[in-house]
């Protein structure tokens, strides 16, 4: 696969298995906000739980925990390392800034909910990105500057050169990822 990403090649892939029924990204992409969602609601049940001492929430947090994990288990089907862990903090990151982004909005900041909604997005990219197979260490390293670095020479969608690999995963996240297919 040389240093370089082939984009022209994930998308077949992605086509070919979309054709098949094994892949149904927009569906995917519901289960991963509904993840987020659930995510969330774990983090508020323990500082609910923390205020009250109400062990009820305790016991509400690890139901919606193993809703979350079985979510999940749809979407990360194979993994290595802590692959599962970086995925889940990935969607849990990427809500917390999207959240933020909205608070900042709200108020009228609107460069500052853009910068959050950039980020936010790049982290949902990246855990796009790797849970498609298109990060892997040993493929998107330079082995002259050991960057990660992995744009095709010929590009679909057209990014810049100068983009970073956030922003080059968010390109192929939008191309990949169509929320309205039915």
């Amino acid at each position: 696969m040389n240093t370089k990403l082939d984009i022209n090649e994930f998308l077949a892939k992605v086509k070919k298995l979309e054709k098949g029924e094994k892949l149904d990204l927009s569906s995917d992409e519901d289960l991963s906000i509904a993840i987020m969602n659930l995510i969330g609601m774990e983090e508020h049940f323990f500082f609910t739980y923390s205020k009250t001492k109400d062990t009820k929430y305790l016991d509400l947090l690890n139901q919606i925990r193993e809703i979350r994990k079985s979510a999940l288990k749809r979407i990360i089907k194979e993994y290595e390392g802590e692959v599962w862990c970086i995925s889940k903090h990935l969607l849990a990151a990427s809500m917390r800034l999207m959240e933020v982004g909205t608070k900042a909005l709200s108020k009228g900041d609107k460069k500052d909910a853009e910068d959050l909604f950039q980020k936010s997005y790049a982290l949902y990219s990246l855990f796009w990105g790797i849970n498609l197979g298109l990060i892997k260490t040993k493929d998107v390293k330079n082995p002259d500057t050991g960057k990660i670095d992995f744009l095709s020479e010929d590009p679909q969608p057209k990014v810049a050169e100068s983009a970073g690999i956030l922003e080059k995963l968010g390109q192929l996240v939008k191309k990949a990822i169509d929320c309205c297919k039915e």
